[in-house]
């Protein structure tokens, strides 16, 4: 491993930040969440309802306490840490002629502080954080004037923090809005909430489009103003593997990851691939993709690519099906090489390595793990010590094949920082008992609670890891 291989931690702003309304922040798309749990969804309300739950909107308070917390993340020795900018943060209506300077020097504190402490920002500008201004007003992505709105903020981004970041991504896992048929997904990726009659997959691939134009827009300001800025894109990488060697499920698994993974492309090739031109011309989708667009698609490429890591699928080919048209809900099936956890989520540290092959032998950039940790209900014992080694062999799994793609495989990965380093919210269902941390926050579902820190076993486990670079597993 080289010795200067980033480890650290990663979070979203929406998760951890709380202060919702504070230092003039609007409400963004997470704002509007209701708490749910693993067997009923969070629900998208049009106004604040005084009779439900909203878990982002104190989250673990990190607005008023990120001190103490990066205070934490040196002792265990952080070398980086990724979070999100609130676009409601710098700009709460986003069409005022003036971004929110409040928002911005909080941004300023806490970047200031990473660094003093020696640890680098890794900052994501839209982790599910639009402004749900812009859903009301706009339609969300579905409009194109929001290319303009998130170019500008953005440039804002940019121009103030380019001394303090070196490492930005654009937008958070821009591909898990491939599931359209989720309202979850699409709502928090691109803030559309669907009507009646509407195309949902032809809307879903209209917002991708205006925002992987945003993206490469940005990638060329953010290189104007500091050409030793850093701009990567993130995806969410779950390869799905064929559930056989019968030639129906290979072709089907092919299939599959065209559908999941062809911003990859657009991103780092700075074109769409021909099998989704063919797939938009096929279904009649007219689409609003202008000369324009492409040639901003051609000048933005990224820089890296940064991606989360959790599982990995396994999909059932139909022989009918020639046009390789991936149904999730057809498709899917379970891999019964691997087990899941309490959450259904399938557990394969070998697919991380697979993964990471898979990405540089098509893209040949830089590759940046930046999410990767295990959801589980801990127990907070009376002595303030919390037992978690099942979340250190799941790290240590992960990381061992890692380095086997490093090391052995040659892949360049940049550095790896695991999901919800301290305790946060939930995106998918709103609990805080899904706790990712190595350290221990005192809050509850309902958000009752203290908001306490305590170091969990593995807080102590990932410290040696760190000052070992890696050695010590």
């Amino acid at each position: 491993m080289n010795h200067d291989f980033l480890w650290g931690g990663a979070v979203a702003a929406h998760q951890v930040e709380g202060g919702y309304d504070a230092g003039g922040k609007g409400l963004n798309v997470s704002d509007v969440l209701t708490a749910g749990s693993h067997t009923r969804p969070r629900l998208i309300t049009p106004e604040l309802n005084r009779d439900c739950f909203y878990p982002n909107h104190e989250a673990i308070d990190f607005y008023h306490r990120y001190r103490e917390d990066i205070a934490l993340f040196k002792e265990m020795g952080f070398k980086c840490f990724r979070t999100s900018i609130s676009w409601a943060r710098i700009f709460p209506k986003v069409d005022e002629t003036e971004p929110n300077e409040e928002g911005l020097r909080f941004y300023d504190g806490v970047f200031d502080e990473l660094l003093e402490n020696g640890i680098e920002p890794i900052i994501t500008l839209s982790h599910f954080e639009m402004p749900y201004y812009l859903v009301e007003n706009y339609g969300g992505w579905s409009n194109r004037k929001l290319v303009d709105f998130f170019v500008r903020f953005a440039k804002v981004c940019f121009e103030r923090f380019h001394h303090k970041v070196k490492y930005w991504m654009t937008f958070n896992e821009i591909n898990n809005q491939a599931n359209y048929k989720s309202d979850l997904s699409v709502f928090t990726n691109s803030g559309i909430i669907f009507k009646d009659g509407q195309d949902k997959e032809a809307l879903m691939y209209q917002a991708a489009h205006y925002e992987l134009v945003a993206s490469a827009r940005a990638v060329q300001i953010a290189h104007e103003i500091n050409p030793a800025i850093q701009v990567g894109c993130m995806m969410a990488m779950t390869p799905i593997y064929p559930y056989s060697c019968n030639p129906d499920d290979m072709m089907g698994s092919v299939g599959a990851n065209h559908k999941r993974f062809w911003f990859v492309d657009v991103h780092a090739r700075g074109r769409y691939p021909n099998y989704m031109l063919n797939f938009f011309d096929r279904k009649k989708f007219e689409l609003d993709i202008t000369a324009a667009d492409l040639e901003d698609l051609g000048g933005g490429k990224v820089d890296y690519i940064g991606l989360s890591y959790y599982m990995s699928f396994a999909a059932k080919g139909r022989k009918e099906n020639i046009n390789l048209d991936y149904d999730e809900a057809k498709d899917l099936c379970d891999n019964p090489h691997i087990q899941k956890t309490q959450w259904g989520w399938p557990v394969d540290p070998v697919g991380l390595r697979y993964t990471l092959n898979w990405l540089y032998d098509h893209y040949q950039l830089p590759l940046f793990i930046v999410e990767n940790g295990f959801g589980a209900i801990d127990k907070l014992e009376d002595d303030n010590t919390c037992h978690d080694l099942y979340r250190q062999e799941y790290l240590r799994k992960h990381i061992e094949q890692m380095k086997l793609a490093i090391e052995v495989d040659g892949v360049p990965v940049l550095g790896y920082t695991v999901w919800g380093c301290i305790d946060c919210v939930s995106f998918s269902t709103g609990e805080m008992k899904k706790r990712y941390g190595f350290i221990y926050v005192d809050k509850g579902d309902d958000g009752s609670g203290t908001g306490n820190r305590y170091k969990k076993d593995s807080f102590y486990w990932y410290q040696q890891v760190i000052a070992s670079n890696g050695e010590s597993l």
